[in-house]
């Protein structure tokens, strides 16, 4: 009798796990349609997909009154508002799927005596956010030999042109 109710137990948790399966099968194709946008003081627009990778990036009406530095942080800040906003979306995508796990018993629950399993991933270390600082001893790449480059269509950034 009691190899009965394990039997069951164990069918269940299959048919479970089966269902994880499908659910992380539709959350794979909803996250490749995920993207996010970020605006920086109506400089600059970047979006990113669920990698993280800008797929586009607009400047403002006002990009043209701003110097490359201020349009260089604002891109940057940007992007890191964006990916932060994806990478909060694609958890959210995936938060029901976790839920369900945790209400799964344990392999240990069904069968006497076996071990539960928990592979330990190592954690990485958070990433940068701020670019590395350039080496004093490593030599800058300097040109003497140039030529000035003047556009022949358009005034600036926000030229349809290109």
């Amino acid at each position: 009798m009691t190899n009965e109710y394990a039997k069951a137990d164990l069918e269940h948790v299959l048919g479970e796990v089966q269902e994880q399966f499908k659910a992380i099968a539709e959350i794979q194709q909803a996250r490749a349609r995920l993207t996010a946008s970020a605006s920086v003081r109506k400089l600059a627009t970047v979006t990113v997909n669920a990698n993280g990778t800008v797929v586009d990036t607009k400047f403002g009406p006002h990009a043209e009154d701003a110097s490359l530095n201020e349009l260089a942080k604002a891109v940057t800040e940007a992007a890191q508002q964006a990916v932060t906003e994806v990478t909060k979306l694609g958890m959210e995508l995936m938060a029901p799927v976790q839920e369900r796990q945790a209400r799964l018993p344990k392999l240990s629950d069904l069968l006497e005596g076996f071990a539960e399993v928990k592979p330990q991933a190592p954690v990485a270390p958070p990433v940068t956010m701020v670019p590395l600082a350039v080496d004093a001893e490593e030599p800058v790449m300097e040109f003497s030999d140039v030529e000035t480059f003047t556009p022949e269509r358009g005034s600036g950034f926000t030229d349809s042109s290109w």
